[in-house]
């Protein structure tokens, strides 16, 4: 989307201009379509869409025009939308050419733009130009990506909210209190003949753990904000025949995997999606763990494992009718890698299981985990129970009842956000402890840094480029 809605400023804001050339990109996905659309965005944007076209339409205007090749003969027709500098996404001349949307048809127009004078441009190269010109912070940006990629509704709000500057805006108020905090502390440092007594004065620890607090709120936010963008991956583990694949097809609402009384049939990790309450979930059914001698299903208890290894979280799936020692066994190999859900299946059948909880666990594997594992009673035949399974997953993932007003976030900002706190904490702590508030200011400005790399305003020109190498060519 073209214009200047992202920049809280309005488009007479001051604007940085990073790049002298010219870029242009296919904005629209692979394969064919009714209508394909190239950007251009640089100083010659106007004067290539003047050889192109004949003509440069009023800005903001949408104009029917024929695209020319170098010998004046048309390459497609469309319409041409031309976005002056500052007013623009990317706060430079942008024009956007809608024509059809076949890949050859695209592909020439392209190809004359760039013989026209522009290049091709890298992934995310307009978000880049945005954010260096002023026109959206680097959270803002990744939002664009967020939202494109967004694998459920409850996602795609999140990352609007994020695109419309909800998390950014939480990030600034936290670096205006903190500098409020610096200026009385950096002040009392310069001017010792004040005798400011830190200690006595409330004002500034009351507000130094108000700060805390906000931080430690926005943290949690963020961790919801994670757990909407990246979703999580859910292993389902078991003995064979105890309802894996069972379970895997009542989560899912599809009977996707195949399941019969014969054990062993899974010999794959079979892989579904769902959505959970909003939450993108992945879900692997992994074959049934036991000791075997055929290769083929040896090699799926190996990947079975290997998906454990790789889970945010394990659903152990048991049979009440099997042997418990095993089943036993299998829990303390799986405890203390991933957070552990034990499943009792087949509760239709076996109301009052013998839990496998009641068994002695290797010390301190348990009690060290965040999560401690659970139980819970289903029946993936008749779809008892699972409502509160659901519940339960929700608990560990530390997803919230009320996700709508969530925004989204990624991993270095809830990195970012945990690393501020830390230094927060370290400041009161020099504060109280020694009486040193030049050991306060600094651990403030560093936790300014943190919040900085947020919004992008202390973030290395690196790994600015790690993060817009991430997303779509044309964005």
């Amino acid at each position: 989307m073209n214009g200047s809605e992202h920049n809280p400023d309005g488009p007479e804001s001051e604007v940085r201009q990073h790049s002298i050339d010219t870029i242009a990109a296919i904005a629209t996905p692979p394969g064919q379509g009714g209508i394909g659309v190239i950007r251009i965005s640089g100083p010659d944007a106007a004067t290539i869409t003047q050889q192109l076209c004949g003509r440069l339409p009023q800005p903001r205007l949408a104009s029917l025009s024929s695209f020319l090749d170098g010998e004046g003969e048309p390459i497609d027709s469309g319409l041409v939308l031309y976005f002056p500098a500052p007013a623009s996404f990317t706060g430079e001349d942008v024009v956007e050419l809608q024509g059809h949307g076949g890949p050859v048809i695209l592909g020439l127009l392209l190809q004359q733009v760039i013989t026209l004078g522009a290049r091709q441009a890298r992934p995310g190269e307009f978000s880049e130009r945005a954010f260096l010109n002023n026109k959206l912070d680097l959270s803002q940006a990744e939002a664009i990506a967020d939202l494109i990629s967004s694998g459920t509704d409850t996602a795609a709000r999140a990352a609007q909210r994020s695109l419309a500057g909800v998390f950014s805006r939480q990030v600034n108020a936290l670096q205006e209190k903190m500098t409020g905090i610096r200026v009385f502390v950096e002040a009392a440092i310069d001017f010792p003949e004040e005798e400011i007594d830190f200690l006595a004065d409330s004002d500034v620890l009351e507000r130094l753990h108000s700060a805390r607090e906000e931080v430690s709120h926005l943290l949690q936010e963020a961790q919801q904000g994670q757990l909407l963008r990246d979703g999580v991956v859910i292993a389902i583990l078991g003995r064979p025949n105890a309802g894996k694949s069972s379970l895997l097809n009542a989560l899912s609402g599809v009977d996707s995997a195949i399941v019969t009384d014969i054990p062993g049939t899974t010999r794959d990790v079979l892989r579904e999606w769902i959505n959970l309450d909003g939450i993108p979930v992945h879900v692997a059914d992994t074959a049934g763990i036991r000791a075997t001698d055929d290769p083929i299903e040896a090699e799926g208890v190996r990947r079975a494992h290997k998906a454990r290894s790789t889970a945010d979280l394990v659903l152990l799936v048991m049979d009440p009718g099997d042997e418990l020692l095993p089943q036993q066994e299998l829990l303390r190999e799986v405890e203390g890698v991933s957070p552990v859900i034990v499943v009792q299946n087949k509760c239709d059948f076996y109301p009052s299981p013998a839990s496998l909880l009641a068994v002695d666990r290797p010390t301190g594997v348990a009690a060290s985990r965040q999560h401690p594992t659970r139980e819970v009673q289903v029946s993936a035949l008749t779809g008892q129970g699972l409502d509160r399974l659901k519940t339960e997953i929700k608990a560990v993932l530390g997803a919230t009842d009320q996700p709508t007003g969530s925004f989204s976030a990624r991993q270095r900002h809830v990195d970012a956000l945990r690393r501020a706190g830390r230094h927060l904490e370290l400041g009161e702590r020099r504060l109280r402890e020694d009486h040193a508030p030049e050991l306060l200011a600094e651990e403030l400005r560093l936790a300014q840094q943190q919040l900085g790399e947020i919004t992008g305003q202390t973030l290395a020109d690196d790994l600015l480029g790690d993060i817009f190498s991430s997303f779509c060519i044309g964005k």
